[in-house]
């Protein structure tokens, strides 16, 4: 009886560990308002890892058929886009996902993305799980990055 009990205790701990991950903190979130007719718009945020590295792999909203990582990079002088399959958050260290650099990028909107919106976006860890954040939307000229 003794084993069993240890036994079950153990899977339990075993089955709560993922859960118990702290997540990546996520700060200074915000999604560049669209022209009418755009089919794209970018998000932009920081996220603190915890005590624990982990990895970003993807992220899903309402407001669009699809949320892709996107690098901007430049070759041979040609600027583009690269879609990343996830983006490492390093146990104690600060990811920055900011205009011309990594970046998310919201595919096929449903509606034009107005300034003072917030867009509901969920941000999948592959530790942490799921994380629930609420995006402003920002007219591009009020860029919180910009100096």
């Amino acid at each position: 009886m003794r084993r069993l009990s240890r036994t079950v205790l153990s899977l339990i701990w075993l089955a709560a560990g993922p859960a118990a991950a702290e997540a990546p903190a996520v700060a200074g979130a915000w999604i560049r308002a669209t022209p009418p007719g755009a089919r794209t718009a970018a998000a932009y945020l920081t996220l603190a890892g915890s005590g624990t590295a982990d990895r970003l792999l993807g992220a899903a909203t309402p407001a669009a058929r699809a949320v892709e990582i996107h690098a901007s990079v430049v070759e041979n002088g040609v600027a583009r886009m690269e879609r990343l399959p996830e983006l490492a958050v390093p146990a104690g260290a600060t990811v920055l996902l900011e205009p011309g650099a990594v970046h998310l990028m919201l595919i096929d909107l449903a509606a034009p993305l107005a300034p003072g919106a917030k867009v509901e976006l969920s941000l999948r860890f592959a530790t942490a799980g799921t994380v629930e954040v609420e995006v402003p939307v920002l007219d591009a000229r009020m860029d919180p990055h910009a100096h």
